[in-house]
């Protein structure tokens, strides 16, 4: 791509930036392997895949365009301002295109240490300054005891229908917009399961012995899909094992650009699931994509002495339909008669390369018919945190995805990670349409026990 392929209307234009600029007090590009940059020949086959470009249609705002203003940056010919940064930050990080490049572009490579260098610096522009980031998505968000506690209140207007009225009015759009997104997202809150168990026995022949991974919104909103996942492990002969000391994956503080707490949280994973009473396990496995990326990431994001110990626990991590995929399902008896559809979460199709698995599995479920979804491999507009940092793009997304689940007809949407099914959940009841929403392995888990919907 030349630099005229920029919009010369816009301020990154060629002409706005024709002659070299001060280089910033700490480049964010220069930790980067250069090698990463060339990799990318700029034929624009990763547009149509970008959420962003999708809806804005603006270069600067694809993969490619961000990759020239990073590379541009990094070589000193753009300054890291405002306009450069807006294009960065509004990434979704949801990495469809390095599924849709041909040249093997690896662009979470470049995004995630580049916004990480941004967020080292002590300049005043950075984004996660404010008291939402440092307040909710650091402090409240990684910590499974606080948030359970947080969600009492919330509980209690759930009981009250409170909620249903603040839906109903629009009372949560007078809010601030993250505050009122944070609202609109909670799930349905049933009464908080005791936490899990330390060791669960495998039904029959034991076929494998796994731990699993909780994280923590994870264990605070969606620990019924943790049971149902140990229930689910257990009828397919699976001894499941459940560190008690490990932590958040880290991924919340990491995309957001703070690398050492993020790291904190990974060498205290590190530490809990080679503790010796929980190592010996054929595999550790996650059933929230956005926390299996990161942990499978864990050897590439820091360079020192425990580099090897991570890459070692990052090599054992798969998710839960991937593994269980792998070593044979055995098929559940339960009928599940419905329509439904199935999301490709971004973190585990495009990030992880698990698209097939989760199908396989849910195939073999009697009396469930799958409709494929349109644009399944689009983002929802969840990505992590994103829809609580930028709301107005995540909403259009999840307008859009709503009007492919239409389509397909479908009165059920599976998907595999907590974030989505949360932004799914949230834009159906938005919308005011009466569709279940379903991590895969609460619907085997209905399955196998003969549960209806």
């Amino acid at each position: 791509m030349s630099d005229a392929t920029l919009s010369s209307a816009d301020p990154l234009s060629s002409d706005a930036t024709a002659e070299a600029v001060p280089a910033a007090p700490a480049n964010p590009g220069a930790t980067i392997d250069y090698n990463y940059f060339l990799d990318c020949v700029h034929c624009g086959l990763c547009t149509a895949a970008c959420p962003t470009y999708a809806e804005l249609g603006n270069e600067n705002d694809s993969p490619r365009g961000r990759i020239y203003l990073m590379r541009a940056v990094t070589d000193k010919r753009l300054p890291l301002d405002q306009h450069v940064r807006r294009h960065l930050e509004l990434c979704l990080d949801c990495r469809a295109c390095e599924t849709a490049c041909p040249s093997g572009v690896q662009y979470g490579k470049l995004i995630e240490p580049f916004r990480v260098n941004m967020e080292s610096s002590d300049d005043a522009e950075r984004k996660t300054n404010d008291w939402f980031h440092q307040w909710i998505l650091f402090w409240l968000f990684p910590n499974p005891q606080r948030l359970k506690l947080a969600l009492w209140p919330a509980r209690l207007a759930q009981k009250l229908r409170l909620d249903r009225l603040v839906m109903a009015t629009g009372l949560w759009k007078l809010l601030p917009p993250r505050l009122g997104r944070l609202l609109t997202m909670l799930p349905p809150l049933d009464a908080p399961l005791p936490p899990l168990e330390n060791s669960y026995p495998a039904k029959g022949d034991r076929r494998a012995r796994v731990a699993l991974f909780t994280g923590c919104v994870g264990d605070a909103v969606f620990r019924p899909t943790h049971m149902a996942t140990v229930r689910v492990l257990q009828e397919n002969g699976c001894e499941v094992v459940v560190p008690p000391a490990q932590r958040c994956c880290g991924a919340i503080h990491f995309h957001a650009g703070q690398a050492e707490p993020a790291q904190d949280f990974a060498d205290q994973n590190l530490a809990a699931f080679t503790d010796p009473e929980y190592a010996d396990v054929d595999a550790i496995l996650v059933n929230v994509a956005g926390c299996g990326a990161m942990l499978k990431d864990y050897g590439h994001h820091w360079k020192d002495a425990q580099q090897p110990a991570r890459q070692a626990l990052a090599n054992k991590i798969k998710d839960v339909s991937e593994f269980l995929d792998e070593l044979g399902l055995i098929p559940p008896s339960g009928e599940i008669r419905a329509k439904a559809t199935y999301h490709d979460a971004c973190h585990l199709a495009h990030a992880q390369q698990v698209r097939e698995q989760p199908r396989n599995l849910l195939q073999q479920i009697p009396g469930l018919h799958m409709e494929e979804l349109p644009e399944s491999e689009l983002c929802c507009g969840a990505a992590g945190t994103y829809n609580l940092t930028e709301p107005e793009m995540a909403g259009r997304l999840s307008q859009r995805k709503m009007g492919n689940i239409a389509k397909t007809g479908a009165d059920l949407v599976i998907t595999a990670n907590a974030g989505c099914l949360m932004q799914i959940a949230c834009e159906a009841r938005l919308q005011d349409r009466p569709l279940k929403i379903m991590h895969p392995m609460d619907v085997l888990d209905r399955s196998y026990r003969g549960l209806p919907l």
